[in-house]
């Protein structure tokens, strides 16, 4: 079952709307950065995505290096040797694609918003043994640092869809949570 709000509906996506969500997903990914790097120290692939996703929010432009980076973040979540490590990679991964946010109100666009918000509290989580506790704090201080235009952005999608395990469950719970909150200080 596909959930869309509207399959003929599109959404207006500013240049900035796409840097605003990026940069709120290149500080959640860099937020667990050193979970990837501490298994992996000579792999740059995820550092690269993050790097490649700061320098669209600061006002690079999307191309090829961008959409280069996330995949190969994508794929150093593959050989992570831990699943703290692959989720950290791909909150990386979420980073970079973040900037590729669709105009179309579909649910799923919303991992590009909120995805490496849930992959970084995924690898918090796991990281400290797996105590929820964590993935929930993480989540916390995803919503406390929502800025005004990220909030604007993800209200105008549907909410996200059912699914996607633990990590589904943390983006749904962010979701949840900014959907009904006021934007926190930055």
């Amino acid at each position: 079952m596909r959930l869309v709000a509207d399959d003929t509906r599109t959404i207006v996506l500013s240049k900035q709307d796409l840097r605003e969500v990026t940069r709120y997903a290149a500080v959640s990914a860099q937020e667990v950065l050193e979970i990837f790097e501490g298994a992996h120290p000579a792999d740059s692939r995820p550092r690269d995505a993050i790097d490649a996703a700061w320098t669209f929010a600061r006002g690079g432009e999307r191309g090829k290096a961008l959409r280069d980076t996330a995949w190969a973040a994508h794929k150093a979540a593959r050989d992570a040797d831990t699943a703290a490590a692959g989720d950290a990679a791909r909150a990386a991964m979420s980073a970079a694609s973040a900037a590729y946010l669709h105009p179309l109100a579909d649910a799923h666009q919303v991992k590009h918003i909120l995805g490496a918000a849930a992959h970084a509290a995924r690898a918090a989580e796991l990281a400290a043994g797996g105590h929820r506790a964590v993935g929930a704090a993480h989540v916390g201080k995803a919503r406390r640092r929502a800025a005004p235009g990220v909030l604007d952005v993800l209200r105008r999608y549907p909410p996200p869809p059912p699914g996607g395990g633990r990590v589904g469950e943390l983006l749904r719970e962010l979701d949840t949570a900014l959907r009904s909150s006021q934007p926190g200080p930055e």
